[in-house]
């Protein structure tokens, strides 16, 4: 486990407020620029990045704020969908998930066009959720109250995936757009067909509470996930028990990130709430981390499209860390 020998971030953009959630579209954005959104306490933002990797004239990273939200609560979670473009017409489309146990489908043209859908159903706090990656014509979320749903965007109920303890992270296979992931509070992951709305595949964590999964979507025989203070990487083709486990963080562990760019880089957050929260890069094939930062009140976690960049949010400021491929 990693003592602080933490290097700064590399970027850090400025906020108005403190930042609860951070993400990078997944998707492109037509343009050379990266969509991210930030949000907190009754607001969001959404922007773009560029950095100076991706283009010469650039010092560091370049920020530009295409327009901020208001949003009725915290924003507690946030997904993009691919319908989110910055060539053509514009268009930015995301969900978020607040305390009051609602979904809001948000779509602006950033300019005059501004829409609100509203999305209830769920009976307790959602931990997380996500866009159907190809078209974005639908939306899974998971929750305390131990379900899965799958919405269309008009806000129905399509699928309710029936779970054993709360939902704490899904995940959407990116070609196979029948096939879902979903990672159980107790420490069970599994795959659903959403025909047939059964299990395919189940993992095991082997311990509980396990508080954040994500599936490597650049290969998806891989599976990652952290639980207590371990992170733990899963072959589906395998076995069902994690093929690798480590310690990491000296506090709880709290969310675990595949990185886009490269299928052996991970990144891992300790818990928030301290004064600062820790943030592990890791390499499969390192035995010790090879980036380790920390962020005033840190809090949410993402990686770039395709460089080797992650973020979090943090005390009215954004802190991006660049690694080695």
């Amino acid at each position: 486990m990693q003592e602080d020998s933490s290097r700064s971030p590399s970027y850090t953009v400025a906020c108005e407020d403190y930042v609860h959630v951070v993400e990078f579209s997944p998707f492109s954005s037509g343009t050379s620029a990266s969509l991210l959104a930030y949000g907190g306490n009754q607001y969001l933002v959404v922007g773009t990045c560029l950095f100076q990797e991706e283009d010469m004239d650039i010092e560091g990273v370049e920020f530009s704020v295409l327009r901020a939200f208001h949003h009725e609560l915290r924003v507690d979670a946030l997904a993009w969908s691919p319908e989110s473009r910055l060539d053509r017409i514009p268009t930015v489309r995301f969900c978020t998930a607040a305390a009051d146990k609602k979904l809001r489908l948000l779509t602006s043209d950033l300019q005059d066009r501004h829409e609100v859908k509203v999305m209830e159903g769920h009976t307790s706090y959602i931990n997380h959720l996500v866009f159907e990656p190809t078209e974005g014509k639908q939306i899974a979320s998971v929750s305390d109250d131990h379900t899965c749903r799958v919405w269309d965007l008009d806000g129905n109920e399509n699928t309710t995936l029936r779970l054993r303890s709360p939902g704490i992270s899904v995940c959407w296979h990116p070609e196979e757009v029948l096939k879902l992931m979903v990672a159980e509070k107790k420490g069970t992951i599994r795959f659903y067909d959403l025909v047939t709305q059964q299990a395919i595949l189940s993992l095991d964590c082997g311990q509980s509470p396990l508080m954040s999964a994500d599936w490597c979507l650049s290969n998806t025989i891989k599976v990652g996930a952290v639980a207590g203070n371990n992170w733990l990487i899963w072959d589906i083709t395998r076995s069902s028990y994690p093929q690798e486990k480590r310690p990491a963080h000296i506090d709880k562990a709290w969310l675990f990130k595949w990185s886009r760019a490269n299928e052996n880089l991970f990144a891992t957050t300790g818990c928030p709430g301290k004064i600062s929260s820790q943030l592990l890069i890791h390499h499969l094939g390192h035995p010790q981390p090879v980036t380790i930062g920390s962020a005033t009140v840190g809090s949410g976690l993402s990686w770039h499209r395709t460089l080797p960049l992650c973020v979090i949010g943090g005390d009215r400021k954004l802190c991006f860390w660049m690694t080695e491929m």
